[in-house]
C-alpha cells in the first residue's frame, strides 16, 4: 500500500511538472505498478501528454488512461471545421503520401483510414491530427501495404534491437509474413515503446504485436 501511495504522489507530481498539463482535473490511483488516469483535460493533446507523463515515472508498469476530452467553449468546432482543416494539414506535410490517407470527422473525433508503406506515415498522419482545435480523439485506422519478400524480417529486427542496448535474452521476436510478435521483458514503459517502434521500423512489418512486460 505505502509503495502505491508513493507511486501516485509521484506521478500527481509528474503531472503538475510538466508544463503542457493542466493537471487539477486530473485523478491518478497506483495498483502494483499499474496507474490509471481519471478526470478531464481541455485538448486532445494535453490528453496524450499526460499518458507519457506518467509512464515516464519510475515504478511504473503500465497506464490506464481514461482521460475525457471537455473542450472549452472558443475551442469548439464543428465537424465539417475539422475536416476541413485536417485534410489540409495533411496536405502540407511532407512524410505523408498525397490523397492517401481519407478523414471522417464525428463529433469531433476524427478517423483516419487509407493505406501508405511505412508506418511513420501512419503515425505522421496521426500526429499532424491530434492538435488540431476541436478535435477530442483520433482513431488511425490507416493499413501498411503488405511487400512481397518478408523472408528476412525477423533477422532483421532482432539485429536493430541488438544495435542498441537491448540484450538479446530479454526480447524474442517472432513473424508470420508482415506480422510481428515481441515477447520478454523490459524495464520501463519507454522501453517497450522503443522495442515497438525498432520492430514497426523494419521494412515489410505490416502489423506489430508488442508483448513485452515491464518489469521492476
Amino acid at each position: 500500500m505505502s509503495n502505491d501511495r508513493q507511486l501516485q504522489e509521484a506521478v500527481l507530481a509528474e503531472l503538475t511538472w510538466e508544463p503542457s498539463i493542466t493537471a487539477a482535473h486530473i485523478g491518478v490511483t497506483a495498483d502494483d505498478g499499474v496507474v490509471t488516469l481519471t478526470g478531464t483535460v481541455p485538448h486532445y493533446l494535453e490528453k496524450r501528454a499526460a499518458e507519457r507523463a506518467a509512464a515516464r515515472v519510475k515504478g511504473v508498469r503500465a497506464v490506464a488512461e481514461e482521460l475525457k476530452v471537455e473542450l472549452p467553449g472558443p475551442m469548439k468546432r464543428d465537424d465539417t471545421e475539422i475536416a476541413r482543416a485536417a485534410v489540409d494539414r495533411l496536405f502540407w506535410e511532407t512524410s505523408v503520401p498525397g490523397d492517401a490517407i481519407k478523414v471522417k470527422v464525428e463529433q469531433g473525433w476524427v478517423t483516419l483510414t487509407g493505406e501508405v508503406e511505412w508506418h511513420y506515415q501512419k503515425d505522421s498522419a496521426e500526429r499532424m491530427i491530434r492538435g488540431l482545435m476541436g478535435v477530442v480523439g483520433v482513431s488511425n485506422l490507416t493499413t501498411i501495404k503488405p511487400r512481397v519478400n518478408t523472408s528476412n524480417l525477423e533477422h532483421d529486427i532482432n539485429v536493430a534491437l541488438h544495435r542498441s542496448w537491448f540484450a538479446p535474452k530479454t526480447i524474442s521476436v517472432s513473424a508470420d509474413g508482415g506480422k510481428v510478435k515481441l515477447t520478454g521483458t523490459v524495464h520501463t514503459p519507454s522501453d517497450r515503446w522503443k522495442a515497438g517502434s525498432t520492430a514497426w521500423a523494419a521494412s515489410g512489418a505490416t502489423e506489430v504485436e508488442n508483448d513485452l512486460i515491464v518489469t521492476a
